[in-house]
């Protein structure tokens, strides 16, 4: 059911149809801009929130999902990557590069595919929560569905 939505979720709701999911968006009366937030809304793992951060990386955006439960170590994920130093986007880069602002990244939705990195942590959980592409709006998934859905490449993102 998309009736309601923001228009950026529904951008992400057609992505998500698009590639098979078949987890309906939810509208959380609360901001779920931080991973705390969107875990106390839905009652759930703060480590099952699958937090999506935009890095800049050899020139380009990264997006990189993680796990609420811990911070990206941009070091050793360049380490293990084997890439240039991974650095914090600005603001406007998060937006050129999802059409999305911060607090509401979705995994999907994107004006173009992005490099997607997965944190091998969030596998530990049934079910994942990511934003939809609003601070308001999240979507249930599986690990699994994560990495098909963005392509992405698991790896550990922190020591």
């Amino acid at each position: 059911m998309t009736a309601g939505l923001p228009a950026r979720s529904l951008t992400v709701a057609a992505a998500l149809a698009a590639a098979g999911l078949t987890g309906e968006i939810r509208v959380l009366p609360h901001s779920a801009r931080t991973a705390a937030e969107a875990a106390a809304a839905l009652g759930c793992e703060v480590g099952a929130i699958a937090g999506s951060l935009v890095f800049q990386c050899d020139g380009a955006p990264l997006l990189v999902m993680t796990s609420g439960a811990h911070r990206v170590d941009t070091a050793y994920l360049a380490d293990r990557l084997g890439t240039g130093p991974i650095e914090r986007a600005t603001a406007q880069q998060v937006r050129d590069a999802t059409g999305q602002a911060i607090g509401g990244v979705a995994p999907t939705g994107h004006p173009a595919r992005l490099r997607t990195v997965v944190d091998t942590a969030l596998a530990g959980h049934d079910v994942l929560w990511a934003a939809a592409g609003h601070p308001h709006t999240v979507v249930p998934m599986t690990y699994d569905e994560l990495l098909r859905l963005t392509g992405g490449t698991p790896s550990e993102v922190h020591a």
